[in-house]
């Protein structure tokens, strides 16, 4: 592959979208380095949210773009996301849960008004129990519960809404800690980031 143009016009205006979402002060959001042999093109951003002790969800989203388009992508952008986050031992063993995360994420891409084409992934269910040095202290429970969910889609709107797809996974973010939804009116616990 050769090396792309310094500047896109198209990934410009995804950029500018990007940086302009808004996301609930929560949600603490950073780009980070993104990977620079998938396409020409590419940011990420990390994500967090944590309660006064510690993190219960974190994620990443990339946004890929390749001019020339990708017959696989169904276009010349794709997002690709991850979210973990913890949750109580009994949920994290509820079989109904793969599909509970799968449906947090179409409601997520449908409030983001996120519209997109060859959506995929999967949601993984994880339990660990601490042994040795890391068991719990007798009579405390160190076991614990995580939801994994990965997935991508191709953004078909244009360029300048490619930020929808960042709400979308900031939105997934919050429902996978378990915070309630926001109000749509409401715009005092947002902030720019």
């Amino acid at each position: 592959m050769s090396s792309p143009p310094v500047s896109c016009a198209s990934f410009d205006a995804a950029l500018a979208s990007l940086r302009g979402v808004r996301y609930r002060s929560a949600v603490q959001v950073d780009e980070t380095p993104a990977p620079q042999r998938l396409a020409p093109y590419s940011v990420a951003l990390s994500g967090s949210i944590a309660d006064e002790t510690d993190e219960v969800a974190s994620g990443r989203l990339v946004l890929l773009h390749d001019p020339e388009g990708v017959d696989a992508w169904m276009g010349v952008f794709r997002a690709v996301m991850f979210v973990r986050a913890s949750v109580e031992m009994d949920v994290a063993a509820d079989p109904l849960l793969p599909g509970v995360g799968w449906a947090w994420l179409t409601e997520s891409l449908h409030e983001a008004r996120c519209e997109v084409a060859a959506l995929g992934g999967t949601v993984t269910q994880v339990s660990s129990e601490g042994f040795g040095t890391l068991a719990a202290e007798p009579g405390q429970a160190l076991a614990r519960g995580h939801v994994e969910i990965r997935a991508s889609w191709t953004p078909t709107q244009p360029a300048a809404q490619i930020g929808n797809s960042a709400r979308a996974w900031a939105c997934l973010l919050a429902q996978a800690a378990g915070l309630l939804p926001a109000p749509v009116a409401v715009t005092s616990d947002l902030v720019e980031h």
